[in-house]
């Protein structure tokens, strides 16, 4: 399902005041913070609102419906360009971005921080991309219909988020040892509690879950897929309890994903991982497609794996958790995702520091080809699990768009603007 409306063709004039204004409520920010001064004044050709993959209960052809469920609210932001300096405009021809946020989450992660900054919305926007930020059925926008999705999960808890997202170098003892390494929360360490702005901005931001993760995951899956049906081949960025979309979405839609950027994805391994799997299929908790098959998730043979003894990528072996790889003879290859540029990215302080190599180890160990990248590694530093509201994120933003120019082969004459 989605909204039909007709597209509206500004006046240049309305076109460049609207564009004037945008510019001038991110520069106020960016005069203040070095991170967002590369956001500078930037031009929104369209914008607009879709909703996909809505289903009626009785479809209008066999009599009259009740109710529909499974809709996904998408907010879209399409940029354009000045040709040869003159008031002609032409779209840019970089791909579309879709940005699928996380647990208890909706798309208001993307859009902006709990402390006003631009978001990665507007970055790539900015930059040129389209942007396509969704609110996953169930959350936000999109509505919760308990006839079709059940009782709402349990509501977000404050002492939770502190712990796991805002403030988890104040845990005593630590929780994971990289804890003590988070200071981008905005306000600085110690700042992400109750009674403090950006805390409750952020709180506030908080939904309740479908009770039913993998009743949410394949209702995401089908409407991204409407999605993709609708604007053509897409960028896919994940994020947490949305990983395991990074893979579900390009079997979903064979040659349509041209880029995956998974964020910290919910995965092979956990905080319990020492003791269990952080899924039962070694990605996600549905079985994917595999060569060869899988029938279950015993098929996989999944057996736990120390961390190498030297560490990973700079973190000490005792600082990670065990994966849980494939014990053959057989490997099993999950469908659909080579020849796909895959970047998997983990903050320096976050609790996904312990154990997000393991998904990397998994995808390597089946012949997929990818990027795993600890942040510190490309010198970004202090980052907890919200890495897209977090102090720096701009500067995460522009790795990510690096990433994706170097995978995509995105030339600077590929920009919107035409200088």
């Amino acid at each position: 399902m989605e909204a039909h409306f007709k597209r509206s063709h500004f006046p240049t004039a309305a076109l460049v005041a609207g564009t004037l204004s945008l510019a001038c409520s991110f520069g106020a920010w960016a005069n203040g913070n070095k991170n967002n001064d590369d956001l500078g004044p930037f031009i929104v050709g369209e914008q607009g609102v879709l909703y996909m993959g809505g289903v009626y209960d009785t479809a209008p052809s066999a009599g009259t419906p009740t109710t529909m469920s499974g809709q996904m609210h998408v907010f879209y932001q399409l940029p354009t360009s000045p040709k040869n300096h003159s008031w002609s405009w032409k779209p840019t021809s970089r791909l579309p971005i879709i940005m699928i946020h996380g647990s208890q989450q909706t798309g208001a992660n993307y859009l902006g921080t709990p402390d006003q900054r631009p978001g990665w919305a507007a970055y790539f926007v900015a930059h040129g991309w389209p942007v396509y930020v969704i609110d996953q059925p169930g959350r936000g926008k999109s509505g919760y219909f308990p006839n079709a999705y059940g009782a709402q999960a349990a509501n977000p808890n404050p002492t939770t988020v502190k712990q796991m997202f805002t403030a988890p170098e104040l845990t005593s003892p630590l929780a994971w040892p990289q804890a003590a390494l988070h200071t981008q929360w905005p306000g600085g360490p110690g700042s992400g509690v109750p009674g403090q702005y950006a805390y409750d901005q952020f709180f506030a931001s908080q939904v309740a879950n479908m009770p039913d993760n993998n009743q949410a995951l394949a209702l995401t899956t089908a409407a991204v897929t409407a999605l993709i049906n609708k604007i053509g081949p897409a960028i896919i960025i994940t994020h947490s309890m949305t990983g395991p979309e990074s893979w579900f979405i390009p079997q979903a839609n064979p040659g349509k994903v041209k880029a995956i950027i998974a964020v910290e994805p919910t995965g092979n391994s956990s905080l319990n991982g020492d003791n269990a799997p952080g899924t039962t299929c070694g990605l996600s908790n549905v079985c994917l497609n595999f060569s060869p098959p899988v029938a279950s998730a015993a098929d996989l043979g999944l057996t736990k794996t120390p961390p190498p003894a030297g560490g990973f990528q700079g973190q000490p072996a005792s600082n990670l958790k065990s994966c849980w790889l494939q014990s053959g003879p057989v490997i099993h290859q999950p469908t659909g995702l080579k020849g796909t540029p895959i970047l998997i990215q983990t903050g320096q302080a976050s609790y996904h520091s312990t154990y997000d190599y393991c998904t990397s180890l998994f995808l390597n160990q089946a012949g997929i080809p990818h990027s795993y990248v600890y942040l510190p590694t490309v010198k970004i530093f202090g980052n907890g699990h919200m890495q897209m509201l977090e102090s720096n994120n701009l500067q995460i933003a522009a790795f990510d768009e690096q990433w994706l120019s170097k995978a995509l082969h995105v030339h600077d004459n590929d920009m919107a603007w035409d200088h």
